[in-house]
């Protein structure tokens, strides 16, 4: 290791060229648009050390709770730390040294210098020190938000200094006092905080009249909403639908577009009578008047005078009452939650009146059971935001979700099957209270919603909550209306900690105060979770953030979790895997944190659920042709980013053929054109070269006319895509299928796309033929404008991407080889052209069959692969002595975790053998006879991506 140290530090402070590793000094700094936070960066570090210690001024809640996972996971390991901090500028409110002083593995204490004001992280790792000195202190903003300059250096042990570092540290620490409870209570009697005025952004925008009067303005959401809005009763429509995320202030909305439509008689219609109240006072608020000018007309109310009308579908929807009213009675009517007016009650509604607008509200469209709400507005979408921008424009209560692992009993973690009784165990109680404990809630009084998939469970945990000293209460929907309004002044008061719930509050239910969210249910779709979830994200002066605590189990459905939080309902199991074990994809100062056995069951999720079945895929085809108002295409697939265009269109043989099992084709295409789809779809619609699909689509727009190989160049050049001979060559290898040997060649017989004679290429005879039918022109085109979409994921410059996937016939391909060679003949790596190439599967699994030996190639560190040759082998096979002269050859290592990805390597990039450690060695095969291997490690020229290798390295699920 002491080259590549020496290494790093010449690359930082001398010559940049000098190839680097993992030990290289970094300067970190918040960057939003990468997504590269000092956040991730401590959480790396976290994951791999033996020890800590922070010394820092400023700790809050959430900056600690974006650690409490790594730290839980630390403590089963028995991995201990240290944290210094102080009081200075009374900045450290009481309740952050409450939660230091609940994390087990770490000893907190309080210094006593004047103006302390540290930011310093130091880390043992395995064989060397690394450590972060900079701005940031441990608070969210810091973290993630603030522009900060943070470095990241390693050091050996011994080195001078981390020495130096280590022993002032150290003093510190000697002189410091110890954090306890009594030392808590005593700060807490003294304790001012620091006077500052705190804004709660997008609560709702305030300003004054002249007599001071206060009165509410739109927040940036609702002003692009309402300007959408003028511009859509200006073209002359008649409907509009908003889409927004819980909790960003809809019906405020509403009611600054009413004030500025300025209709004479307004109907807002909700679906639960608990809203309409709430609903009427911010009208009010917005709208002034007379009290005599808002009424409620429900179950209990009949206010039906009233100008500004607010209802429940239940009452109006009923035949007298309609009566009542002339179909024009209202000049603008607003539907609250409209994902529900597929009901026969709005139906009735909708039917009968006859507004001069009618608007629609949501933060969930998607509809599974065929009603189309976008052509019931006629696809007029007025204005949408969902959770992650809402996030962005802080528009919500930021929020820490953790990913726990879920009470195990006799070695079985909780799943479907589990029985009522171990659900509701004192046990159980113990550990869910532990845990809520640890993860804690703004302020740490909880108030909490805690959802559950069964009555008794939720009864009978309330219960025990009581019983164990956290007063609760339970709901479901057998509870009346009022003794729901209770239970939520209660919880809202502080009577209550928690209120557990089945069947309600999902949606349309707003208590502002809630500052814990608990899910202790299978997740049953990613639109029930994120309602779920939006329970606490309405914006209160009570809290700083929401924790949402997420037991899971041995769930089918876990691969919904990172689905419902990055919102990609793609369906590709490699992202859902990469949102898993990579969570930077959520915005502001939010964090999505997963313990580590719960993040295993969500992989054991993602690998055993069928992403492309036939229903599921249909789901997703409704759901966009839904939006769209017809068929949708490849295209729409890619756009509207709702499904992977490559899943929908290989799920049969072309993506015609999807069409036609469903009935929606809108032309005929002939077998053999059909193939060329086929063909297409498999081999261009990902997009992994954009060459193929620029020349094919240029070769379509004037099918009579051949082109030279000159002017293909000068295609490619225009295009700005770097294109050399040999390229060239591969691309028309592959179009005029050449390059594809074996079962595939004889799939692919008889269908190229193009022809070369000389240093002409044209269209084939069959391809041109195909032309003459406009269905499939537009099918074809719709495979190649998708791939062209897709291909900016993939590196122009180089043949292959870094932390891409692809399958080791796409690996020839994209090098330039002439020629396919079948799966099997590669095995784990083939070499040709310069290029050696590279096959590992890291975790075999114990019963791995594949092969007569065991091999054990392994990720030794972020650098270097352990790996081992095909058997027998010596030190004198050729493909050894190509291994021991890496200046002659390209090395290229290609891995994946388990054969349950499928047959897609992530590229990790160039290597070279380390001279020195290549032995040959014998290993037992399963005959029980031996074999020689060699063995070597490969050094990695540019480091792999953390979260990547952790990941690779995690345990088998």
């Amino acid at each position: 290791m002491t080259d590549i140290l020496e290494r790093s530090l010449k690359k930082a402070f001398m010559d940049q060229k000098i190839e680097g590793s993992l030990y290289d000094p970094q300067v970190i700094i918040n960057d939003t648009k990468t997504k590269q936070y000092m956040l991730n960066v401590l959480q790396n570090e976290l994951d791999t050390c033996e020890e800590f210690f922070f010394s820092v001024a400023f700790l809050t809640q959430a900056g600690l709770a974006a650690l409490k996972t790594q730290l839980a996971d630390l403590h089963i390991q028995g991995i201990k730390g240290k944290i210094l901090t102080s009081i200075y500028l009374a900045f450290n409110q009481p309740a952050v040294f409450e939660d230091l002083l609940k994390i087990p593995n770490i000893e907190v204490r309080i210094s006593k210098k004047e103006g302390f004001h540290s930011k310093g992280y130091l880390f043992k790792q395995k064989g060397y020190r690394s450590f972060i000195i900079g701005s940031s202190n441990l608070t969210m903003s810091a973290l993630k938000i603030n522009y900060e300059w943070n470095v990241r250096l390693t050091s050996y042990e011994h080195g001078q200094m981390f020495q130096d570092l280590q022993l002032h540290m150290e003093q510190e620490w000697q002189e410091a006092q110890l954090l306890t409870q009594e030392w808590i209570s005593n700060y807490q009697k003294t304790y001012q905080p620091m006077t500052y005025t705190k804004k709660i952004k997008n609560i709702q925008e305030q300003s004054l009249t002249d007599e001071g009067i206060p009165y509410i303005l739109p927040n940036k959401m609702q002003k692009s909403a309402l300007n959408n809005l003028k511009e859509l009763r200006e073209t002359g429509a008649e409907k509009g639908l908003v889409i927004s995320a819980t909790g960003t202030g809809k019906t405020y909305l509403s009611a600054f577009d009413v004030l500025q439509a300025q209709p004479k008689r307004v109907l807002f219609v909700v679906h639960r009578e608990q809203i309409l109240n709430k609903a009427k006072s911010d009208y009010q608020k917005i709208l002034g008047g007379k009290n005599e000018d808002y009424g409620i007309l429900s179950g209990t109310k009949k206010e039906i005078q009233a100008n500004y009308l607010f209802a429940t579908i239940q009452t109006i929807s009923k035949e007298p009452i309609m009566q009542q009213f002339a179909k024009d009675h209202f000049d603008y009517i607003l539907i609250d939650e409209v994902h529900k007016a597929g009901a026969q009650s709005y139906h009735r509604i909708l039917d009968y009146f006859h507004p001069k607008f009618l608007l629609g509200m949501t933060a969930t469209p998607e509809r599974t059971d065929g009603f189309n709400i976008f052509e019931l507005f006629d696809y007029n979408i007025a204005y949408e935001i969902r959770l992650q921008e809402a996030l962005e424009e802080e528009m919500l209560s930021p929020f820490h979700y953790f990913g726990v692992t879920d009470y195990e009993k006799n070695g079985e973690l909780i799943s479907e099957a589990t029985d009522l009784k171990y659900l509701v165990e004192e046990e159980r109680v113990t550990y869910l209270l532990e845990k809520l404990d640890y993860y804690g809630c703004s302020g740490n009084i909880p108030k909490g919603l805690v959802f559950c998939s069964r009555k008794q469970e939720a009864e009978a945990l309330s219960l025990l909550f009581i019983k164990k000293g956290h007063p609760s209460s339970y709901l479901s929907g057998d509870h009346s209306l009022e003794e729901r309004e209770k239970q939520i002044e209660r919880l809202e008061k502080g009577e209550i900690e928690y209120i557990f719930t089945v069947d309600i509050f999902n949606e349309g239910i707003d208590i502002p105060k809630i500052n814990q969210v608990v899910m202790l249910r299978n997740t049953e779709s990613s639109i029930i979770f994120i309602q779920q979830l939006g329970r606490g994200l309405r914006k209160d002066s009570s809290k700083e953030y929401v924790t949402v605590i997420d037991f899971i189990g041995n769930y089918k459905n876990n691969y919904m979790i990172p689905m419902a939080l990055s919102g990609d309902t793609s369906r590709d199991k490699n992202n859902l895997r990469k949102d898993t074990f990579d969570t930077n994809f959520i915005s502001g100062v939010s964090s999505v944190n997963f313990e580590k056995i719960a993040k295993q069951q969500i992989f054991s999720s993602i690998n055993r659920v069928a992403m492309d079945s036939m229903s599921e895929l249909k789901k997703s085809f409704e759901l966009l042709s839904n939006r769209l108002g017809r068929v949708p295409y490849l295209k729409d697939f890619q756009e509207q980013q709702t499904l992977e265009p490559v899943l929908i269109a290989n799920k049969k043989a072309s993506y015609y053929d999807f069409l036609v099992s469903i009935k929606q084709n809108e032309g005929v295409i002939s077998e053999t054109e059909n193939r060329f789809l086929t063909i297409a779809s498999r081999e261009l619609l990902p997009g992994m070269r954009k060459q193929e699909l620029i020349l094919l689509q240029k070769m379509m727009s004037e099918p009579k006319k051949s082109l030279s190989l000159e002017e293909i160049l000068r295609l490619f050049e225009q295009q700005t895509i770097p294109t050399d001979n040999e390229t060239l060559n591969s691309v028309l290898n592959t179009l005029n299928l050449t390059f594809y040997t074996g079962a595939i060649a004889s799939t692919y017989k008889g269908q190229s796309f193009i022809e070369r004679i000389g240093n002409q290429v044209s269209l084939s005879p069959l391809f041109k033929e195909a032309l003459n039918n406009d269905y499939f022109i537009n099918l074809m085109e719709d495979i190649l404008l998708t791939g062209q979409l897709k291909s900016v994921n993939y590196s122009s410059k180089e043949p292959l991407t870094r932390y891409q996937k692809y399958k080791r016939k796409d690996v020839l391909r994209l090098l330039n080889w002439d020629q396919q060679m079948v799966d099997q003949n590669v095995g784990g790596y083939t070499a040709s052209k310069g290029e050696f190439v590279i096959f590992v599967t890291l975790k075999k699994g114990d019963n791995f069959s594949g092969a007569q030996m065991a091999y054990e190639d392994e990720l030794l560190d972020y650098s270097t692969m352990k790996w081992f040759t095909k058997a027998p082998r010596t030190m004198k096979s050729p493909e050894v002595q190509k291994l021991m002269h890496p200046e002659e050859w390209t090395i290229r290592v290609f891995a994946k975790k388990s054969d349950n990805e499928g047959t897609e390597f992530y590229y990790l990039g160039e290597v070279i053998p380390v001279k020195d450690s290549i032995i040959e060695l014998e290993k037992p095969i399963q005959d029980g006879g031996k074999k020689k291997v060699v063995e070597m490690f490969l050094k990695f020229l540019t480091p792999i991506d953390v979260s990547l290798y952790q990941y690779l390295e995690a345990g088998q699920e």
